[in-house]
């Protein structure tokens, strides 16, 4: 089973089962968690599902394109070397990724 553990910066952490093939943003918008504000829906437009991703955990990731980069530039907190928009993050099986939210998306 597939899991995201979504962290807040005050500590406060979800574990939420994932579906495979969802995203780690639409994960997070239909259970509620906090921090993940998802204005354009998926659509990389607006980098408001930005995720600092445990580094644990990012090197399995697959690496991200060109526009989700170009998008990470203008994301509200400072992107760091772990950045990613969740919406560019496919949960695959037996996923167990852990990410923190940054203080603000906008």
């Amino acid at each position: 089973m597939s899991k995201v553990i979504y962290t807040d910066q005050a500590g406060d952490t979800r574990i939420i089962q994932a579906t495979v093939g969802d995203s780690v943003m639409e994960t997070a918008v239909r259970n509620g968690v906090p921090g993940i504000v998802a204005e354009c829906g998926g659509s990389l437009s607006c980098a408001t599902c930005h995720v600092f991703v445990d580094p644990h955990d990012f090197a399995a990731l697959p690496p991200l394109d060109e526009m989700e980069d170009e998008m990470l530039h203008g994301v509200a907190v400072e992107r760091r070397e772990c950045s990613r928009l969740s919406c560019q993050i496919t949960v695959t099986d037996d996923m167990e990724l852990r990410v923190t939210t940054p203080e603000t998306q906008v």
